[in-house]
């Protein structure tokens, strides 16, 4: 925590000159308070956590800032839910439940942005290989957000009433801390959510817009992992071996077919190949070979049926070329998945018609969806769990980065490239007024 404090130091003079928290704030004046609180506050939380990012289930550092900034506003606050997950509870009278997520960790990678605050960290992950890491997806921003939004709360309990329940959640890059979270209580510890809300900052979206849609958000996800048997043998007697990485390339070709034959030309899917390995040497035939598959789908029903094709195809692959039924390829569904992302119908109309009277109608940037990532905020939202959810993006990237990339100039750094940057002041102050504005919206008093 030592690193934190010094980060701090040089806006201390600042906050000390000011108070913590206004009280009864006005939302007509809530813009220009988080934008006060941001050059004040949060802008040196947020490059703390940039230069400081922690790898998937290893967030102790940053969990342990988000609680303490938490209970300095009041915040009931517990620790190490799910593993690092920080859970916050703040009750304020009779009223409906809403949760507050954000994810907080970053990924092994060397930054290269340029930024004066980069990240120079490494890491000791849970394979237990030193990595560097860097906050390549924006959750800086998430959890910078959130800790806004929680000051802003605190500042403005005369505007809402019921509970309200803020989420620090580890590991969604490995899309596997939701479901460490659930799976130790959270929806029994805690109280649990009438509406679960977050966020994602966008390198895709120009900064001051915002994007939300009905019904399906992201796709869901299954990393599968496939180990071919083969029999090793002298490369100029193939004869005498099982060549495990022609099986491997005859499997890889014929789960394209499931996606092009087997689902509905209408019906998203994705069977991707990311790693095939095996061998290592010119004139040997390897005993084995692996291959490591991401799997793509937007409802269960096509979830199920690419998995079930890609355990047919490498099995009957294995049969095809004479090996023995104990000798067959094997597939591993990894503990690194999670079902698609809804958002509530309803639900996402309210919060989308907030959002156009607070910021305009134009504030949307409604472009279709491109691709399908994941998200493990499906696992909060699930249907078994009976909770709604929204999910929207925030803005991060300037209009003219992309006028520039347009007339020819550098392309807009992706997600989880080394070259990723976002505009933080206008993702972080933007992210806390939409939650903020929300999250009073749905608890607001009744009137009698």
């Amino acid at each position: 925590m030592k690193q934190y404090f010094l980060a701090l130091a040089a806006g201390s003079a600042l906050v000390a000159a000011q108070p913590v928290l206004a009280q009864s704030e006005s939302p007509a004046d809530l813009a220009k308070t988080i934008a006060a609180d941001y050059d004040s506050k949060l802008e040196a939380l947020f490059k703390d956590f940039h230069r400081n990012p922690e790898l998937s289930y290893k967030e102790v550092r940053t969990a342990g800032i988000i609680a303490k900034e938490w209970r300095a506003v009041g915040w009931d606050v517990t620790e190490k839910v799910g593993g690092t997950g920080v859970v916050a509870v703040m009750k304020n009278g009779d009223g409906p439940t809403l949760m507050l997520r954000a994810d907080m960790d970053g990924l092994p990678l060397v930054e290269d942005s340029g930024l004066d605050y980069m990240s120079t960290a490494t890491q000791v992950s849970i394979d237990g290989e030193e990595k560097p890491v860097m906050h390549a997806c924006g959750h800086d921003v998430h959890i910078t957000s959130l800790i806004g939004t929680a000051r802003r709360l605190s500042a403005m309990k005369d505007r809402w009433r019921g509970t309200i329940v803020l989420i620090a959640q580890p590991a969604e890059e490995r899309i596997g801390g939701a479901k460490l979270m659930m799976d130790d209580g959270l929806y029994s510890r805690f109280p649990k959510p009438d509406f679960a809300m977050a966020f994602h900052v966008s390198a895709d979206t120009p900064t001051g817009k915002l994007a939300l849609r009905e019904g399906i958000t992201y796709s869901s996800s299954d990393s599968v992992d496939i180990t071919v048997h083969g029999v090793g043998a002298h490369g100029a007697s193939p004869h005498r071996g099982k060549d495990p990485i022609v099986m491997g390339a005859q499997i890889i070709m014929n789960l394209q077919t499931i996606v092009s034959r087997e689902i509905a030309p209408l019906q998203p899917a994705v069977v991707t190949v990311g790693a095939f390995n095996s061998g290592f040497k010119h004139n040997i035939i390897s005993d084995k070979a692996t291959m490591q598959l991401t799997v793509r789908s937007d409802d269960q029903e096509t979830r199920e049926k690419l998995l079930e094709g890609i355990k047919r195809i490498a099995e009957n692959v294995g049969r095809m070329n004479g090996l023995p039924e104990d000798k067959l390829p094997e597939v591993k569904i990894s503990h690194e998945r999670t079902p698609a992302t809804y958002n509530d119908v309803t639900l996402s109309r309210r919060i989308r018609n907030l959002f156009s009277e607070r910021f305009g109608a134009d504030v949307f940037d409604d472009q279709p969806r491109q691709g399908m990532g994941a998200e493990d905020f499906a696992y909060f939202v699930a249907p078994n769990t009976d909770v709604p959810g929204v999910y929207f993006s925030v803005g991060g990237t300037p209009q003219a980065d992309f006028d520039r990339e347009d007339a020819g100039g550098p392309p807009v750094p992706s997600h989880h490239s080394p070259f990723f940057k976002v505009a933080p002041r206008e993702s972080v102050t933007l992210g806390t007024e939409a939650m903020t504005a929300a999250a009073l919206d749905y608890l607001a008093p009744k009137t009698e």
